[in-house]
């Protein structure tokens, strides 16, 4: 773990966003953008229920922010049926300063990681690797 490899990849990602008192956004983000190693790109959109395949091939993970589930469940459930429908793995996110997620997501995650930039990347590397062994434990 934690290592600081280049991988020249740049990660196609929709991190789920909406309804966000505490700013999960904003910091996660932060987080990513804390890791100059790290490239990627967001795919955003209002409403992704229109979107297909064509839209959806791109995406390299779908990030939910758990901590705002609850005032975006519509938003972020449209996310999850997409996520399964085309195949795409899910990181799931602890709500900023907890370790409890909802279990219905934590059942439809490949991972669940919490606020370590480090561990962040480390997942969403393994998660796109495949290698579902090299989660990053940081809680």
């Amino acid at each position: 773990m934690f290592e600081e490899e280049q991988d020249n990849k740049i990660y196609n990602l929709i991190i789920t966003r909406g309804i966000d008192q505490e700013n999960e956004y904003g910091q996660f983000t932060e987080k990513l953008y804390s890791k100059p190693d790290f490239l990627w790109t967001e795919s955003m959109a209002k409403d992704y229920a229109p979107f297909g395949e064509s839209f959806f091939k791109k995406v390299d993970v779908i990030v939910v922010l758990s901590g705002i589930y609850n005032y975006n469940q519509m938003y972020i459930d449209i996310l999850i049926e997409k996520a399964e429908e085309f195949n795409i793995p899910i990181l799931l996110v602890r709500p900023y300063g907890m370790e409890i997620v909802p279990e219905e997501l934590e059942k439809k995650a490949k991972a669940v990681v919490g606020w370590n930039a480090n561990c962040i990347v480390d997942d969403i590397r393994s998660i796109v690797s495949g290698d579902y062994d090299e989660f990053c434990d940081d809680f």
